[in-house]
């Protein structure tokens, strides 16, 4: 029995343009109506994401590649590189691509040293940081844009820690070894006492294929990279045929009216 629906943000649950259906809103708000909990699971800085959460009012909110989860206002899991591992991942970064552009978030705080941050849209909300000193905090993630995969291999490999790469982008995400969505699946599960078997996700790139295998049932989008639509049990329409939307409807509100 489904009780919590999960669902990436963009090319999964968002348009290609960034937009929400009006279609995928009456389907959640139709499974909140029968008690079934939502929690959005994005790469997204919380900042990023912040409009969407108003927008689909999820139980649960999974942000900064699995780095932190918020109920509502209250944050009930952070993982976390120390201050010292925060400011040597950036001064790597630094030292192998002076120029390069860096993000840094620590809770909801996001750290830029860009000067485009005021016309950004997922990032109008982050704070000037050039990082000639040392930052004094605990970093959930760190990004930055390369020129190429080998260099965020080596800085990794350097840190020890981990290494996401997204799709179509040369940004790549530094994050504690031993978090990422699954980390923060499992703390959600326990948090809000339901089992993974009892779980639907949704999702497209590859750091969402060991969400779809953990949890019950796993649906790719039609739109999702190869290695997703391997992995998972079923094959939603895509994100811009309203996918997730269509899936809840035939799969799980049919269904609970015995259709």
């Amino acid at each position: 029995m489904i009780r919590l629906i999960l669902s990436d943000l963009d090319h999964t649950l968002l348009r290609e343009d960034g937009s929400v259906s009006e279609e995928t809103l009456r389907v959640l708000e139709a499974c909140r109506a029968k008690g079934i909990r939502f929690a959005i699971a994005t790469a997204r800085y919380w900042i990023g994401a912040e409009r969407y959460i108003a927008l689909l009012r999820p139980d649960y909110e999974i942000t900064t590649d699995g780095t932190l989860v918020h109920a509502g206002g209250e944050r009930i899991y952070s993982c976390a590189f120390s201050a010292g591992e925060t400011n040597a991942i950036v001064q790597r970064i630094r030292q192998a691509a002076p120029e390069a552009e860096i993000t840094v978030a620590c809770g909801k705080t996001v750290y830029w040293n860009s000067e485009r941050i005021a016309q950004s849209e997922k990032l109008h909300k982050a704070v000037y940081c050039d990082y000639a000193s040392p930052l004094e905090i605990r970093a959930n993630k760190i990004v930055a844009e390369l020129p190429d995969e080998s260099l965020a291999k080596a800085i990794a490999a350097a840190a020890r820690c981990k290494l996401q790469c997204y799709r179509g982008e040369q940004w790549y995400a530094f994050i504690p070894a031993d978090s990422g969505k699954i980390a923060a699946i499992r703390a959600l599960a326990r948090a809000c006492g339901v089992g993974l078997g009892d779980i639907v996700a949704f999702g497209d790139d590859l750091n969402d294929i060991d969400m779809l295998k953990l949890c019950g049932v796993g649906v790719a989008v039609a739109n999702a990279v190869p290695e997703v639509r391997g992995a998972a049990d079923e094959i939603a329409r895509s994100n811009e045929e309203d996918g997730v939307a269509r899936w809840l409807s035939e799969r799980l509100l049919m269904e609970e009216r015995g259709l």
